[in-house]
């Protein structure tokens, strides 16, 4: 699924090559802002860790 999409977006980009343009800015505005490149961070580095199991007493 990840493939089909990169590969729809880069066709895109082909067909209309001013929408790079539109990206890079796009991109460029969400990384400006902290709160969003921390989100992004924080739900990509949950996916990763293991899960916790219940405190043992």
């Amino acid at each position: 699924m990840k493939w089909i999409l990169l590969g729809a977006l880069f066709g895109l980009l082909i067909a209309y090559p001013s929408l790079l343009a539109l990206l890079i800015a796009v991109v460029a505005v969400l990384l400006s802002k902290p709160v969003v490149v921390a989100f992004g961070l924080g739900l990509v580095v949950r996916g990763r860790l293991p899960r916790l199991r219940r405190w043992t007493r």
